[in-house]
């Protein structure tokens, strides 16, 4: 079974930065594009950004470009995102998700989320 934990949310203020892990096990990491999807309060989920397999190919919601990284460990079976300047509309449950990239991947290759708080 797939299997994605991620972890590194929590309450910041507008203008900061938060760093999200999320560990994979369950399938083979390295030969999975991997994306990051949000949902914020009441909204539907919104694609964030997705990498490739070797972690040299990234793309981003327009929304986020300039603002946030996605990287990979496939050593280490981890994918990461880097939010810098996060504004309160970057508000919502961050998942990790097995697939896609350039699209939400179906609900069950979703991880456990965590939760990004933008607030004064």
């Amino acid at each position: 079974d797939v299997q994605l934990q991620a972890s590194g949310g929590g309450l910041v203020q507008p203008g900061g930065s938060l760093r999200l892990s999320c560990a994979a096990s369950g399938f083979t990491f390295e030969a999975s594009s991997m994306t990051w999807v949000r949902q914020a309060p009441g909204k539907e989920a919104e694609w964030v950004a997705g990498i490739n397999r070797g972690g040299e190919n990234t793309a981003y919601n327009e929304s986020v470009k300039g603002r946030f990284t996605i990287s990979r460990d496939n050593a280490a079976n981890t994918l990461f995102l880097q939010m810098n300047s996060l504004k309160p509309e970057d508000t919502g449950i961050y998942y990790c998700a097995k697939g896609g990239m350039l699209v939400i991947p179906i609900r069950r290759n979703w991880g456990q989320g965590t939760l990004v708080t933008v607030s004064s």
